[in-house]
């Protein structure tokens, strides 16, 4: 199984580079990873981070946009601007989740 390093932590990861282990999750890893997409994390954006990561260890998957509006009561366009282009993929990514299904 891959492994990445970032800032002398590894971490397990799969073939695109999603978490496989979620207890090497950490709000700081998140923060760090962050910054390699350009993105920094405040308040606003570890929001819908933390409510995937609680969702996901309810249901077992790893929640779609629609999803985050209708359960966790986000809106959408507010996730696009805090996390533009691919947000959920990009949420996931950042939460230590799997690729949420039906993400391209």
């Amino acid at each position: 199984m891959p492994t990445n390093t970032l800032n002398g932590r590894s971490f397990a990861v799969d073939e695109e580079g999603f978490l496989t282990d979620r207890d090497q999750w950490s709000e700081e890893l998140a923060t760090e990873l962050a910054t390699l997409i350009g993105i920094e994390l405040d308040e606003e954006h570890l929001a819908p981070l933390r409510f995937m990561r609680e969702d996901s260890a309810r249901t077992g998957v790893t929640p779609t946009l629609r999803r985050m509006q209708t359960v966790g009561g986000f809106d959408i366009k507010v996730l696009f601007g805090l996390y533009p282009g691919k947000p959920a993929k990009k949420m996931a990514w950042l939460a230590g989740l799997r690729k949420p299904v039906g993400c391209v």
